[in-house]
């Protein structure tokens, strides 16, 4: 409606009104709700291990992406289908494309970890298999994910405590800790007495349940599991 000297309106401050189209001058906290974007499908314009551009509707994405994702993708000239997270920043707004599904929901899970921002976690993600990581994540190893470049033993350490209760959704489990040398030793014993690895390594997990911890102790047990 008009005012009462018949002009319309002004929009508002780095608004123009254009009928039911939002203008991409809108402050980023207007248009955050416009422009978050799920998913993403449309022709693989360029490629690089960390960075996909994708043509949809005329219009070209710069997509951030995991080394998985890129060595996942077809040639330019395709068609491509992203998984989408939109990060919200008070001046940008970024897209991060990942072609699993889950490989999306462990970037968004590490994005939960404190000291852990959208770069760091891509850079975690293209580091390590995701199913590895869980498996890592969900058994404790602090060694293992330390391995990652740009993985501190802090930051593992945060992965672990803040995540590793979180990820039993992802069906992968635990890590099994590495044996000490002393259960090495025991293990190849069964194994030269005619013992099968399998029925072997089953006996030494059931001695070490015992609290033996010498290789007397530890042989002595597994016998006693495997007879």
């Amino acid at each position: 409606m008009g005012n009462s000297n018949g002009t319309r309106p002004q929009a508002g401050d780095g608004e123009r009104e254009t009928g039911n189209v939002v203008d991409c001058k809108l402050p980023i906290t207007q248009l955050q709700i416009v422009l978050v974007i799920a998913h993403l499908r449309g022709t693989l314009i360029s490629k690089h291990p960390n960075q996909a551009i994708i043509e949809a509707g005329g219009v070209g994405y710069d997509v951030v992406i995991s080394v998985p994702t890129f060595t996942g993708l077809p040639g330019t000239g395709n068609e491509v289908s992203l998984h989408i997270h939109t990060h919200v920043r008070e001046d940008a707004l970024a897209l991060f494309g990942f072609l699993r599904r889950e490989e999306k929901q462990l970037f968004e899970r590490l994005l939960q970890v404190s000291g852990i921002g959208p770069k760091l976690a891509i850079t975690i993600l293209s580091g390590m298999p995701a199913a590895e990581m869980v498996a890592a994540i969900r058994g404790g190893e602090i060694a293992r994910l330390t391995r990652i470049p740009g993985i501190g033993k802090k930051i593992a350490e945060r992965m672990v405590l803040e995540l590793r209760d979180k990820l039993g959704d992802f069906g992968v489990e635990p890590a099994v800790p590495a044996a000490s040398p002393i259960e090495e030793d025991v293990l190849s014993a069964l194994i030269n007495l005619g013992y099968q690895r399998p029925a072997a390594e089953r006996a030494l997990t059931l001695a070490a349940k015992t609290g033996a911890d010498s290789f007397d102790g530890l042989f002595r047990e597994a016998l006693n599991a495997l007879h």
